[in-house]
């Protein structure tokens, strides 16, 4: 497995797409893809693993990322930086709820067999989150969360179970009972429920937040103008390749926009403004 931590980075760019590399055989379409784009540009690049339980901020951390899925909120709070990460393109999700947009939401979502059936009905009990500072499992479902609130209501719930980490990690406590309700990133959501749904069919949604704007794919590193054209063109190409159409039904993906970096400005806004801990919700 090839893993660099920051103070190893390669001598030149790297590709990853761990955020949605929901199941070991989605990651290998993820690998798959981005070897194609990086061939059809012309980038000899390295797709590497970077597997759990290593941090992703570790990854987001490091100057030699090329092609990497990045939170859109650390994306956001990076953009006013002297070397800001670079946009290069972001995921298009197939699933009708998506409307050919690229966005995503944080699906609410309770143990099957819970009794709740709106997200009322679970204040009261035990809410969970991946890490306060992710978009999707933490930040959006606070400032979501925090709307239910009243003088009368200060508090939703007796309690506040952080650090799941990621998807896997709140559908795991959910089925054991640990937490009565949790976030999780819809595009992961609908990836483990194509390709695990056992696993998935553990759990259901109650509630969804608004659309924001899903997690780009950026490079850290420096890319020439010409590299970053070409880049694009080949991921923009995705969608009409033949050869590629089985692995992008797998990922549930229609292809990539290019969309401003500016529409991501508002999740670090978001952030600042969520400022409830979860454990006084």
């Amino acid at each position: 497995m090839n893993v660099m931590p920051p103070s190893e980075e390669s001598a030149q760019p790297v590709a990853n797409a761990r955020m949605y590399s929901a199941t070991p055989s989605v990651k290998a379409d993820w690998k798959q893809l981005l070897a194609w784009a990086l061939a059809r540009a012309g980038l000899p690049w390295n797709v590497i693993d970077y597997d759990a339980p290593a941090p992703l901020s570790a990854l987001w951390a490091r100057n030699d990322l090329g092609l990497a899925m990045m939170c859109g909120l650390p994306f956001a709070q990076r953009i006013n930086e002297a070397r800001p990460p670079t946009l290069v393109a972001a995921p298009l999700p197939s699933p009708a709820r998506y409307g050919g947009k690229p966005v995503y939401f944080t699906d609410i979502v309770v143990r099957a067999d819970a009794p709740y059936r709106t997200l009322e009905d679970t204040f009261g009990g035990v809410v969970g989150y991946t890490l306060a500072d992710s978009m999707s499992g933490g930040v959006a479902l606070r400032r979501h969360l925090e709307s239910y609130r009243t003088a009368a209501r200060p508090r939703l719930y007796r309690e506040a179970v952080g650090d799941l980490i990621h998807a896997r990690g709140v559908i795991e406590a959910l089925a054991t009972g640990r937490i009565d309700v949790g976030p999780l990133d819809s595009y992961y959501h609908d990836l483990l429920r194509r390709h695990e749904p056992g696993f998935a069919a553990q759990v259901r949604i109650i509630a969804s937040t608004p659309a924001l704007p899903i997690p780009p794919l950026v490079a850290t590193a420096t890319l020439h103008k010409d590299e970053l054209a070409r880049l694009r063109e080949a991921l923009l190409a995705t969608a009409a390749a033949p050869e590629l159409a089985p692995v992008m039904e797998r990922l549930l993906l229609a292809g990539f926009a290019i969309p401003d970096p500016a529409d991501y400005r508002p999740l670090a806004a978001m952030a600042a403004a969520a400022a409830t801990p979860f454990e006084e919700l």
